[in-house]
């Protein structure tokens, strides 16, 4: 599976605006400082999700981004295809009435393969929300300051 670095960013994102408990709105360059992400293309992340309803902005000295439902009902896979478009199986153009060219039996055979790992990525980046992420980044948050204090 191939997750762009739009996502990637967006993901990121996500986690930092749930780290901040959506009390009050964060501006993309605090978020860009935290997360290493240069400001311009983090802007184009923000205003892609908040095309997609994902979060939610507001404007003025205090404005900033806040996410627009609970991190736990945000998964990866909405993150995903806000950024890079759809994650469902694509369908068999021969069911759509197109004739194509004769498939080789090696495509034939790993056909049901491809569309298996396609499903099951889906199922995957579906079943992971935001939320997740924000407990595993405060354990690696917690594991990396005992380190320091052995």
């Amino acid at each position: 599976m191939r997750v762009s670095l739009k996502a990637t960013y967006g993901i990121m994102a996500a986690v930092d605006l749930a780290l901040q408990n959506g009390a009050l709105p964060v501006q993309s360059k605090s978020i860009a400082r935290r997360q290493g992400i240069p400001v311009r293309f983090l802007e184009q992340v923000l205003h892609a999700m908040k095309k997609a309803g994902l979060i939610e902005s507001t404007r003025g000295a205090q404005g900033g981004y806040i996410l627009s439902k609970p991190a736990s009902e945000l998964s990866l896979a909405a993150i995903v295809e806000a950024l890079d478009g759809p994650l469902s199986v694509p369908r068999d153009p021969r069911r759509d009435g197109r004739r194509l060219p004769e498939r080789t039996k090696l495509e034939s055979l790993l056909a049901p393969v491809w569309e298996r790992v396609r499903r099951a990525e889906l199922e995957v980046l579906s079943a992971v929300t935001v939320h997740e992420l924000m407990e595993r980044y405060h354990e690696l948050e917690q594991q990396h300051a005992l380190m320091y204090h052995i």
